[in-house]
């Protein structure tokens, strides 16, 4: 079996991809702060943000090829923590590029539709880019420098994802599920939209994208989807009632990061790949977090 070596392992989507991958792949999960365990995948730490744990890393594992999904991915810290979020989401995927330039070996790299203003919505692999927080911005900067070192690199822009998490950890799928079973009400935007796929999803995604794709493409799911609607399909699948969520626009509501109205994904070109997510309320129904609830 090939060795698939996985940052971010100890993350959401790292976690998530790493039970997927086992099936396929010798997985080599990459953390650094959490602490998880992932039966059947190799878990080594390593910080980083230090040069030379990286190429200790690269020499120790050998890999046959690396999906990077670390990342510091909350928008509000990457605004108000712009030079430190810059290191991990800029500079150490730089880092990888060449590692793996230099191996010529498979480089993934997951990047967000946050690159887009949410203007000129459904957005394709050549729509023009204009991000509107430093987040956005620092994805499409590690973009550009990752295809410029290394031309054979896998640009995957993500949605919004939902799905089970590591043990300890939390997304926001469940704290809207522990915010509705303690009685208290949701709020959510009703013109924020989003193509959103689960993790589980995103990460059979990824490994195609590993096999198959060169260059920039789009893992969004089928549907186009408001906040407010993708949570009126959670209540329905756990039998609360609809009062239980409020509806409110953006402009309510404000955050340190700027949120773009409609970064819905045109995935086309994936699709004809054979990347096939399935919908919202199908996806929430298999999720454990769901069902347990």
């Amino acid at each position: 079996m090939k060795r698939l070596l996985v940052t971010g392992a100890g993350g959401f989507l790292g976690w998530n991809l790493c039970n997927y991958a086992r099936e396929k792949y010798n997985v080599i999960g990459v953390i650094h702060k959490n602490k998880v365990s992932i039966e059947g995948v190799s878990l080594l730490q390593c910080d980083l943000l230090n040069t030379k744990e990286i190429r200790d890393l690269f020499l120790q594992t050998n890999p046959d090829a690396v999906i990077h999904t670390a990342a510091a991915s909350d928008p509000n810290f990457c605004q108000q923590h712009t030079i430190e979020a810059r290191k991990i989401n800029v500079d150490v995927s730089a880092e990888l590029a060449r590692l793996c330039a230099q191996k010529e070996i498979s480089f993934v790299f997951t990047s967000t539709d946050l690159v887009f203003d949410g203007e000129n919505p459904p957005y394709n692999e050549k729509s023009p880019t204009k991000p509107l927080s430093v987040y956005g911005e620092q994805k499409l900067e590690a973009e550009e420098m990752i295809l410029t070192i290394f031309k054979k690199a896998a640009i995957c822009r993500m949605p919004l994802m939902f799905g089970d998490t590591p043990q300890g950890s939390k997304r926001f799928l469940q704290l809207w599920i522990e915010q509705l079973l303690s009685g208290k009400k949701l709020t959510l935007f009703f013109d924020e939209f989003r193509t959103p796929v689960s993790a589980r999803d995103a990460a059979k995604g990824l490994l195609m994208a590993c096999e198959n794709v060169q260059g920039i493409i789009h893992l969004g799911g089928h549907e186009r989807i408001s906040r407010y609607d993708f949570g009126r399909k959670l209540i329905r699948i756990m039998g609360i009632s609809e009062e239980s969520i409020i509806g409110c626009s953006q402009n309510e509501l404000k955050m340190a990061a700027p949120r773009p109205r409609d970064v819905s994904l045109d995935s086309s070109k994936a699709f004809t790949l054979g990347y096939n997510p399935g919908g919202v309320e199908e996806e929430l129904a298999k999720l454990k977090c769901v069902r347990m609830n």
